[in-house]
């Protein structure tokens, strides 16, 4: 009986052992599909975003079709109509949004990024793709300097260094630009002052109220908004040029339509990117990008590229680096905080409760992928 029972005793280990590595192989070959999944998207995400800066400064520029206005109207009238079909196909849900909500959150922010969208496509015309990525490595101090001037960021020693180190490199990289055009590099800055205004817009008008929007649901929107803005300077400063009989303009149907369905595949893939990465991988696939587009420029377009813009670049690119590093680090810790104040809730009487109605946020605070956030549902589940 001894010697029969040690058999069954050994054979159920047995199985339960093989049972565990089959789910343990299961579950290796799940996350190698799922981590490949993320990184091909962020590869997709990287090639489209290329794609679209270097096909528009091929139109821009070598195409012989200088007209931004009209390239970038030509973008917000594709996305708006594709991302209409999308949401009545009920692809994407809308956001319910009354005519007073929309005049006053979203047709602001539609007016600063037809800006952002119009002065960034005008600097190709002047400027290397190479050296404009150098400038948009400014675009933190002007979001730092808006964000403080609004109230929602608080000045920071330690931020205003990071802002001294990358106004340094971009300063250098630009002293260093051989065709360096100041009309150009007034388009860009422009540019990245909208940009910035944009952004510390969406925090304060969209993030207040409470709306959320997916990039589907944006383009819905902000597109409509953006053309109806366009068609204003359109209408002064580009249209004379296309229906003068004498002009020699030629228009690219083909490139412009492949600039339309790159833009709108880039929202696409920004779409997918969100919800399987964070913020962190998202920052350094930029940096791969700009460095990537750095080379493509001097490779394509034959732009010349010193080598003190190179070092001035590598200062500022330290700088945002440290910025970012700074960011996370501060969002970590408000993470904790939250944590911790949610956990020391618990001991109060009606923490039981409230606790089934705590639960759901705390899943969705999990996507994060915080540990801060998984110990502080641990705590709560030891609570109960």
């Amino acid at each position: 009986l001894s010697q029969t029972f040690k058999f069954r005793y050994a054979l159920r280990i047995y199985n339960y052992l093989t049972k565990m590595s089959k789910v343990q192989k299961n579950t290796d070959k799940s996350i190698f599909i799922q981590a490949a999944i993320t990184y091909g998207i962020i590869a997709l995400w990287i090639f489209l975003s290329a794609t679209v800066i270097l096909i528009n400064k091929y139109i821009l520029s070598a195409g012989d079709f200088p007209l931004p206005i009209t390239l970038t109207l030509i973008h917000m009238a594709f996305c708006s109509v594709v991302a209409f079909i999308l949401v009545r196909c009920k692809v994407c849900e809308p956001v319910y949004m009354d005519a007073s909500t929309y005049l006053k959150t979203i047709l602001p922010i539609g007016a600063l990024f037809s800006g952002t969208l119009w002065f960034g496509n005008a600097a190709y015309i002047y400027l290397s793709v190479s050296f404009i990525q150098m400038l948009k490595a400014s675009m933190p101090i002007t979001v730092l300097v808006v964000g403080i001037w609004v109230g929602t960021e608080k000045y920071s020693a330690k931020y205003t260094l990071n802002m001294i180190l990358v106004a340094i490199g971009v300063c250098i990289a630009s002293y260093g630009e051989i065709n360096f055009v100041l009309t150009g590099v007034f388009f860009q800055v422009a540019s990245i002052c909208f940009e910035s205004l944009r952004l510390v817009l969406i925090q304060v008008l969209l993030q207040s109220r409470g709306i959320k929007l997916n990039p589907i649901t944006t383009l819905y929107y902000v597109s409509p908004a953006c053309f109806v803005c366009l068609c204003f300077p359109f209408a002064i400063i580009e249209l004379p040029q296309l229906i003068n009989p004498s002009s020699t303009l030629q228009f690219p149907v083909s490139w412009v339509a492949m600039s339309a369905l790159s833009a709108f595949a880039l929202n696409m893939s920004v779409f997918l990117l969100i919800g399987r990465s964070s913020a962190l991988t998202m920052n350094i696939a930029g940096v791969v990008k700009d460095w990537m587009l750095i080379g493509l420029s001097f490779l394509i377009f034959k732009s010349s590229i010193t080598s003190l813009q190179v070092g001035g670049y590598l200062i500022a690119f330290s700088g945002v680096c440290w910025y970012n590093y700074n960011k996370l680090q501060q969002a970590r810790q408000n993470a904790l905080e939250a944590a911790a104040t949610s956990t020391a809730s618990l001991s109060s009487p009606d923490a039981s409760k409230d606790f089934e109605s705590r639960v759901p946020l705390i899943a969705l605070s999990e996507k994060s992928g915080d540990d801060s956030i998984l110990r502080s549902r641990d705590l709560e589940k030891g609570f109960k």
